[in-house]
């Protein structure tokens, strides 16, 4: 499994970006004949989206994604997502939904073998990055075929303005969601940015939604918020798995879950050993 660092200008954020890319093109399987040769693509592509205080190197170093990738045959791209929660920032011209949606998957699949297939696409995240999934992976339903969300932040919903301010910025900060969500967070709370607003018009629109697999800890913070939205896609018969497991906020519960999650995601055959199917996590 190639690892590759990558710095490209990205237009929507007006600046240079990191990105971390896994990618089976050195693998070698053998052929017919028995003669090892380099796995060829497309191949089924995994956008993994950090969580707050994060960078692009957070899934390498915290979990065993390079080893399960190389297993599967699944090409892995980590952007760096600062702590932006993954939304457009009109007001400061930055667009990290834009970025997310867009540019990256167009600049990752002119640059790598990536499969175009909706139902080879998939987007995941953890905290702050589990909501960017969630959002952008609903926002963009035609482009990603299959979500995965670990212990999302959940931040955007009613009532939202009327958090007390706290010295950090950190959280549930109102100074920090002014940044992230604009100046004014009750009507946030009430727009698409509410992932059960953006769930509803896409409903009432016929979408077809992308599969959605949600974790979270039992001793995690963010538990009723997710519990929450468990309950809300039930409630309108969206199909999905909610699993709830031991851990807390942390990396051994992400590295657990991310392993059943990616056991979830129905991959195709791409050569030798390549595990394939829907399999349902337990």
């Amino acid at each position: 499994m190639a690892l590759i660092r990558i710095n490209f200008m990205a237009a929507s954020l007006h600046r240079t970006v990191p990105l971390m890319v896994c990618l089976p093109t050195d693998k070698l399987v053998p052929d017919e004949q028995g003669v090892p040769r380099p796995i060829q693509g497309p191949f089924a592509t995994l956008y993994l989206l950090h969580g707050i205080l994060g960078s692009e190197v957070d899934w390498i170093s915290g979990t065993r994604i390079q080893r399960w990738a190389d297993e599967r045959n699944l090409a892995v791209v980590m952007p760096a997502g600062e702590n932006s929660f993954y939304t457009d920032h009109p007001w400061s011209g930055e667009t990290y939904s834009q970025f997310i949606g867009q540019e990256l998957i167009d600049f990752t699949r002119r640059t790598f073998p990536l499969s175009h297939q909706r139902d080879q696409t998939f987007i995941g995240g953890l905290s702050m990055g589990g909501y960017g999934a969630l959002y952008n992976g609903l926002k963009f339903h035609d482009t990603f075929g299959a979500i995965v969300s670990l212990s999302a932040g959940l931040n955007v919903r009613p009532g939202m303005e009327k958090l007390p301010a706290k010295p950090q910025w950190f959280a549930e900060t109102v100074a920090y969601q002014h940044g992230v969500f604009g100046l004014d967070l009750a009507a946030a709370g009430h727009s698409e940015l509410n992932l059960q607003v953006l769930v509803t018009n896409l409903l009432a629109a016929h979408v077809v939604l992308p599969a959605i697999f949600m974790a979270i800890g039992d001793q995690d913070g963010l538990k009723s918020a997710n519990d929450e939205f468990d309950h809300f896609l039930t409630t309108k018969k969206v199909s999905h798995e909610y699993l709830v497991g031991s851990g807390a906020h942390e990396w051994d519960f992400w590295d657990r879950y991310l392993l059943k999650a990616l056991n979830w995601l129905p991959l195709t055959n791409q050569g030798a050993g390549v595990n394939s199917g829907h399999i349902k996590a337990n």
